[in-house]
C-alpha cells in the first residue's frame, strides 16, 4: 500500500488530559518517524509535530482520534508525493 508522509500539528491547551494523547500516539507508533513536543508554560498549553510515513487512512484516523479528545486539535499536511 502507497504510503505518504505527513506532519501532524498537535496544539493541548489548558485542561486537556496528555495521557490520553500519548495513549493515541502510543498506538499509532509503527508509523511514527519522528516527534517533537514543546510546552508553553506562559500560555497554558503544548505544541506537539508528528511526522509519519503512513497510507493516508491512517493517518487521518490518527487525526480524527485526536481531535475528539477535549481541549486537543489537531491539522495534517501531506507530502504531494506517495511512496
Amino acid at each position: 500500500m502507497k504510503t505518504r508522509i505527513a506532519v501532524i500539528g498537535i496544539i493541548l491547551e489548558s485542561g486537556s488530559d496528555s495521557s490520553q494523547v500519548n495513549r493515541v500516539l502510543h498506538d499509532y507508533r509503527d508509523y511514527i518517524i519522528g516527534r517533537l513536543g514543546i510546552p508553553y508554560r506562559d500560555k497554558d498549553l503544548s505544541v506537539i509535530s508528528i511526522i509519519m510515513d503512513a497510507p493516508v487512512d491512517v493517518t487521518t484516523a490518527m487525526s480524527g482520534r485526536l481531535g475528539m479528545l477535549t481541549n486537543v486539535a489537531a491539522k495534517v499536511v501531506y507530502s504531494k508525493k506517495a511512496y
